[in-house]
């Protein structure tokens, strides 16, 4: 990780040239501003010969200046091993060096602090690249044999010592793990000292990093380096959900940050009344429901209404104890709700509805009329300059607007109820023509044929009976199917739907 104007080449930072000290904690992980670097020493006195040393990750360790080489934050050097020498990078020089080594409890011993053997040359980086390449393809490998040997444990990660000489497995495990077997094997397959190191989840965490639900970097792999003990009564103080999955952290441990601001909380608090105490009033017993602790309000309510909340401070609360400890009659928290005004300051104005949810759900009243579709009759036809044809239609056609099957049914059953008009149907019109029903004779349509069947009174039409004659044409005793003609006396037959 990096800031934008600084990046890390060979160990080395780079583009701003500070040298690691830009203040961002950008070029490595667990980095401190060196707020003295550009303080001079006084006459006489001598710099701290201890420097600190981050090497893979989080890992951090005090080494000794025995040579007296000019170091500053962001030189690589070598520096001494239990086997071998090793490879690091120098995260902090000069007096705060002295600070941190009082803060973790190291003692100032030269004989028994490790030392710095020389800055570290070409050959010694490559050697020392070469080493971390391997180490991706070691941890699947060693995660695999872990697996097959059936060890309940986890391989979170593999450090190569800057010569290559050893390497050491961190591990996390629940319980003890016998892993004498694992090392004969890992020994075996990678052809170099192994050293397993068993660490807890939340040093996991720091060591492989990764992104908060805060979005920032985790406190653990940037600025945190001692983990203190978390409890539920922190969250409990603060007023937060006792849901696991907000308040636990990527070690699946609690949140480190629950104890930030506890302290703030805690000073807050010893003000306020205790949550369980109730208030005895003439109208009922009232109890909390809510609390805000910045703002110094408290809800409550009578037992039994518990959708009426009444708005009391601190001191109020308090003053209703008072009088309950005195044996004072109290009408009711009402009263001290209505002196409560709060006011509240408007830094935002919702001028054109933007906060609204149901912004898009209003529909329009009122002012604007729906558009209405205009119907077009298929029936008329346009002349030029002459629409009196087709008003002359129109107004024969106007009366035609109940059917004559409901008119049938009607005289059928004289008890029926009335039926409505249904409205004109957007359907096209059929043609009057011969047939006093409306329909036009099919030539195509045997005569005779049956005709749909209705139900008229609950009762169905039976269907006529087979015609035993052939040579008879079918359907002469119908009624109904006998084509219509002059009358007798001469008089045209009534085609009026009348």
């Amino acid at each position: 990780m990096s800031c934008n104007s600084c990046g890390t080449d060979g160990g080395t930072p780079g583009g701003c040239k500070n040298h690691g000290t830009c203040g961002t904690s950008g070029c490595n992980k667990l980095t401190v501003f060196d707020w003295l670097a550009n303080m001079e020493l006084p006459q006489g006195q001598e710099e701290f010969p201890y420097v600190e040393i981050r090497f893979k990750n989080s890992r951090k360790e005090f080494f000794f200046n025995n040579e007296k080489l000019p170091l500053k934050i962001g030189d690589v050097v070598a520096t001494e091993a239990e086997a071998g020498h090793d490879i690091g990078i120098i995260t902090l020089t000069g007096e705060l060096v002295r600070v941190q080594m009082k803060r973790k409890r190291v003692k100032q011993d030269p004989e028994a602090t490790l030392k710095i053997y020389r800055i570290a040359t070409q050959p010694d980086v490559d050697k020392w690249k070469e080493a971390r390449e391997k180490e991706d393809a070691m941890k699947i490998k060693a995660r695999e044999i872990a697996i097959r040997l059936n060890l309940k444990m986890k391989i979170s990660d593999i450090e190569f010592q800057g010569d290559g000489s050893k390497a050491t497995f961190y591990y996390t495990a629940e319980q003890r793990v016998d892993f004498r077997e694992l090392i004969r094997e890992y020994a075996a397959t990678f052809r170099t000292r192994i050293e397993m190191r068993q660490i807890g989840l939340r040093q996991e965490a720091a060591r492989l990093g990764g992104i908060g639900s805060c979005g920032r970097e985790l406190c653990c792999s940037t600025w945190l380096t001692d983990f203190r003990s978390v409890t539920t009564s922190a969250a409990r103080y603060q007023n937060l959900s006792l849901n696991p999955q907000k308040l636990a952290g990527q070690c699946g441990k609690l949140k480190c940050c629950l104890n930030y601001e506890l302290d703030s909380y805690m000073d807050a608090l010893n003000n306020f009344p205790k949550q369980n105490q109730k208030l005895y009033t003439d109208k009922g017993v009232a109890l909390c429901q809510k609390v805000d602790i910045f703002k110094g309000l408290m809800w409550y309510c009578y037992d039994g209404e518990w959708m009426n909340w009444h708005t009391l401070t601190t001191d109020q609360v308090h003053e209703i104890v008072a009088k309950n400890k005195a044996k004072e009659p109290v009408a009711g928290i009402e009263e001290y709700a209505r002196e409560l005004l709060i006011e509240e300051k408007v830094s935002f104005e919702n001028v054109v509805g933007q906060d609204s949810l149901t912004r898009f759900d209003n529909q329009s009243t009122g002012t604007k009329t729906k558009r209405k579709k205009r119907r077009t009759n298929r029936n008329t036809t346009k002349t030029d300059g002459n629409t009196d044809v087709a008003r002359d239609i129109t107004e024969k056609r106007a009366p035609r607007k109940k059917r004559e099957s409901s008119d049938r049914d009607n005289k059928s059953n004289p008890n029926a109820p009335k039926k409505d008009a249904k409205p004109r149907s957007n359907k096209r019109r059929k043609p009057v023509g011969e047939k006093p029903n409306g329909e036009k004779p099919n030539p195509n349509k045997p005569a005779g044929s049956k005709p749909a069947e209705k139900k008229v009174d609950g009762t169905e039409k039976r269907a006529p009976k087979p015609n035993p004659n052939p040579n008879k044409p079918a359907g002469n005793k119908s009624r109904r199917n006998k084509p219509r003609g002059p009358k007798p006396d001469g008089n045209k037959p009534n085609t009026d739907p009348k």
